[in-house]
């Protein structure tokens, strides 16, 4: 059984299909109509709804963080002892929310389907910030689309709501709502099961362990974003899967005097401080990595388990010379990433065994780190060619080069060729042009609907050539810049 809150109703549920998404359980099963389908593939933002979680801060106090989510690739399992809250919560007493209002006086709707989605990533802009400014108004609605009302006067009800706010209901509520989710806090695995579909929720990474070792055709769930599709838009069946985001130990995130230790169930937002206090561009590069509906959800581990060939965080992992913890019962074996990729979709990973953590070096006074994302636009998009840069260079001379691409291969990969050529060498433009050169034969990319094969080698060359020019005139710096 899970138990969670549906905004203050208690739900137990067992006999659930484990493929059911959020939206469908709201949608079908209570009742929720407001929360809309317009994708089913986490772009449109029309069916965000927000989860609060029981957080317990570094002083003691307990309160509730809310997030948004994409409820098309949520599966009701993930809500086992959370809070879920959809647009027809906010309206209290007859009245309606004040950013519910904010939409209403500044004529933030037209044709109202995207409305509900906007209305519920307001919601979450003003619980976790007193006066956002633009950059996070942006960035809390980047993954709500409209095709009719503008953004203009949308952006004007974030302003309008967020500014100034007044304590609502779920402030109001907030110690009461703090004991409930503490008494429906879970405290052995739990279990949705159909009688032919079975998703279990393990709390402790030896549970898992079990698990997965009693049952090694399941897949692991943790945000579900790129999992979930196999349901919405291939409408496959899932008949068992493992959800690991309720085991603790796999989201804790611990810095070491020479590294950073990142559990792989972390989402891709709590990822963020940790990793743009080391590496700037990997911050630069997290806020263009999806929606942040989809980095509320997405992990760190997943991201790198799911194999793809243009995942974005694996190029920029390598180029740090960053490790994997690899679990299988009680036994544990630390990878190199770069090893971890065998072929198109084909890792190292042996059967039942998962990835607990991610071991990333701490930066150093003498890297020279850069990170660039080609995609055809800024936000919430694929990249066409990413691209890792990691040089130390020592008395004008080049000591040692570790440079990743994703994108450009079949795995996310380190161009041998090219650093070899750069190696012992001095760090200077005729260098840059030969190492360009090599890239050739690191890399014989495809093509495919986001870009050509010669587009792909030809942007692999450019962006080498931008991180010598950056480096050489760093006023003119852009990172991560996307190219159109």
């Amino acid at each position: 059984m899970i138990q969670f809150l549906l905004n203050q109703e208690l739900r137990s549920e067992h006999a659930l299909d484990p493929n059911l998404t959020v939206l469908n359980y709201l949608r079908e099963h209570v009742g929720k109509s407001g929360t809309k389908e317009g994708c089913a593939s986490g772009d449109c933002g029309a069916c965000t709804v927000v989860v609060g979680e029981l957080q317990t801060d570094d002083d003691g106090r307990e309160h509730i963080r809310y997030r948004s989510l994409n409820s098309c690739l949520t599966f009701v399992s993930s809500l086992h002892g959370k809070q879920l809250i959809s647009v027809e919560d906010l309206k209290h007493q007859g009245e309606l929310h004040s950013v519910q209002k904010a939409m209403v006086e500044c004529h933030g709707s037209q044709c109202g389907f995207c409305t509900p989605g906007f209305v519920m990533s307001l919601f979450a802009l003003q619980k976790n910030s007193d006066a956002p400014d633009q950059a996070k108004t942006h960035e809390a609605l980047a993954g709500n689309l409209c095709r009719c009302t503008g953004y203009r006067p949308i952006l004007a009800a974030a302003e309008q709501s967020c500014c100034g706010k007044q304590p609502d209901q779920f402030d109001a509520r907030e110690a009461e709502t703090i004991a409930r989710l503490k008494a429906i806090a879970p405290t052995d695995i739990g279990e949705l099961n159909s009688g032919d579909k079975r998703c279990l929720v393990p709390l402790t990474v030896a549970d898992l362990a079990d698990l997965y070792d009693a049952y090694p055709q399941a897949r692991l769930l943790a945000g579900g974003t790129d999992l979930a599709l196999e349901v919405t838009q291939f409408h496959r069946t899932l008949p068992v899967m493992i959800y690991v985001g309720n085991v603790a130990e796999m989201k804790r995130i611990e810095t070491f005097e020479d590294r950073i230790e990142i559990g792989a169930a972390t989402a891709l937002s709590d990822c963020y401080d940790a990793l743009n206090a080391e590496y700037p561009d990997f911050g630069e590069l997290l806020h263009r990595f999806a929606s942040l509906q989809i980095r509320n959800q997405g992990t760190l581990g997943g991201n790198i388990g799911n194999a793809s060939p243009i995942g974005d965080s694996p190029p920029l992992l390598i180029a740090l010379g960053a490790q994997v913890v690899l679990c299988k019962g009680e036994t544990r074996r630390t990878l190199n990433l770069e090893d971890y990729f065998i072929d198109y979709k084909v890792t190292a990973r042996q059967e039942s065994e998962f990835i607990e953590k991610i071991i990333v070096p701490r930066a150093s006074a003498e890297q020279l780190f850069r990170a660039y994302k080609v995609s055809k636009r800024l936000d919430d998009d694929i990249s066409a060619v990413c691209a890792a840069f990691n040089l130390r260079v020592e008395n004008g001379v080049i000591t040692g080069a570790r440079m990743a691409f994703g994108g450009m291969a079949a795995i996310p990969k380190r161009a041998a060729h090219c650093e070899a050529v750069l190696l012992g060498q001095p760090f200077n433009n005729a260098a840059v042009e030969r190492a360009c050169a090599a890239l050739a034969e690191d890399f014989t990319p495809l093509s495919d609907f986001r870009a050509s094969k010669e587009y792909r080698l030809l942007s692999a060359q450019n962006l080498l050539r931008k991180y010598f020019i950056e480096l050489q005139t760093p006023h003119i710096e852009t990172r991560v810049t996307a190219y159109v």
